[in-house]
């Protein structure tokens, strides 16, 4: 018998850019999006045909809470690192306005009842309870905590609080490459720009969260000592386990258990296995299974002395599909087989329902007015 299906949260998705860069019509069932893109022959990204999350599949796992992302970029040299180009606007205030874009996709979901903004703690509980009652659950929707990946959008400081009057709660400051702010992945060596420094000074001010993910190590370190508030890495594993910059070592993530934050374990198989090669390798042929994310688990649980640090921040809608997705792994709505997993691995109830919801729903009440 199927155990009963657990609420969760994934700590970091990227819905309103499938819906506005991918043109993907997230209230679809994830097999109706996928026969569409075939039936186009459609090729200009690589996970055309091979999505994973949308609105009903959230649903169908029970995941009745996300954080998702605006994502604009200012990039007007046309960046490019390793095997990716990095697109982005010739402006901030272009940059702004596609991010305006995302969030009115937002507002449009929350319009028609797909989707519900969480701001506040009584938006939080109230949503729980609803959530958590006798209500058929294809009919509720999803909660969701705004949050930027990358902080190009932000065209000076005024206008991070005008993102945080439109219920803006987690800023990471950097992405790929060189960013307005900070340093991102396949940039380590390099840090905090002064506006950088200017922004995170700005935001002790403010109530959110300021999500690690994506900064290069001096970064890293100059942010921990500029932010004084909560801390997060919203979709992040470890370099102990998988070698490269995008990790982190224990010593980073000794500092987010200690500043009471929590690590995301991101399902990427870039992340989980140290020899996959994106666009070449089959995570099915290199045993990439879910399994492999325990493993993670496992290992900040060893440095924490505890499970109050950890949970999903799957990244599923992160521009890659089944392609670079755990083989035993078809929708985002199979996260619920970490029950069985992790109880398998020795993971008590209760440890497993803080890794579901309980470590994320705590971390957000730290936040939320």
């Amino acid at each position: 018998m199927a155990p009963k299906q657990l609420f969760t949260v994934d700590g970091h998705l990227d819905l309103a850019t499938n819906a506005m860069t991918l043109n993907r019509d997230l209230t679809k069932d994830v097999k109706e999006i996928r026969n569409f893109e075939k039936s186009l022959g459609l090729e200009d990204f690589q996970d055309r045909g091979k999505g994973t999350v949308s609105l009903p599949e959230l649903r169908k796992g029970n995941i009745g809470l996300v954080i998702t992302t605006l994502i604009s970029r200012y990039s007007s040299t046309g960046e490019k690192i390793e095997t990716m180009a990095l697109p982005g606007w010739n402006s901030p205030e272009q940059a702004f306005a596609f991010a305006m874009a995302q969030l009115e996709w937002y507002r449009q979901m929350e319009s028609i009842g797909e989707m519900k903004a969480i701001t506040n703690r009584n938006d939080l509980m109230t949503h729980l309870t609803e959530w958590n009652g006798g209500t058929s659950i294809d009919k509720k929707p999803i909660g969701y905590i705004l949050a930027l990946e990358g902080a190009d959008s932000i065209v000076n400081l005024d206008y991070l609080h005008l993102y945080f009057e439109k219920g803006l709660r987690s800023i990471g400051i950097s992405h790929f490459g060189r960013g307005r702010y900070a340093a991102g992945t396949s940039s380590d060596g390099s840090g905090l720009t002064k506006k950088g420094q200017e922004l995170l000074k700005e935001m002790n001010s403010l109530s959110m969260f300021l999500d690690m993910t994506h900064l290069t190590d001096k970064g890293f370190y100059q942010a921990l000592e500029i932010y004084n508030g909560k801390i997060i890495a919203s979709h992040q594993n470890c370099r102990s386990l998988v070698k490269g910059e995008r990790q982190f070592t224990d010593e980073q993530i000794i500092h987010i258990i200690e500043r009471g934050g929590i690590i995301g374990g991101a399902l990427d198989a870039w992340m989980l296995h140290p020899n996959f090669q994106m666009n070449k390798d089959d995570p099915k042929k290199m045993g990439i299974g879910l399994e492999k994310l325990v493993d993670h688990f496992d290992h900040i649980c060893q440095l924490s002395g505890n499970c109050n640090h950890i949970g999903f921040g799957s990244d599923l809608d992160g521009l890659f599909g089944l392609e670079q997705t755990p083989f035993d792994m078809n929708t985002i709505a199979d996260l619920q087989k970490f029950q069985f997993i992790l109880k398998s691995r020795g993971y008590t109830d209760d440890d497993i329902e803080n890794i579901f919801f309980k470590n994320w729903i705590r971390t957000l009440l730290d936040i939320l007015d």
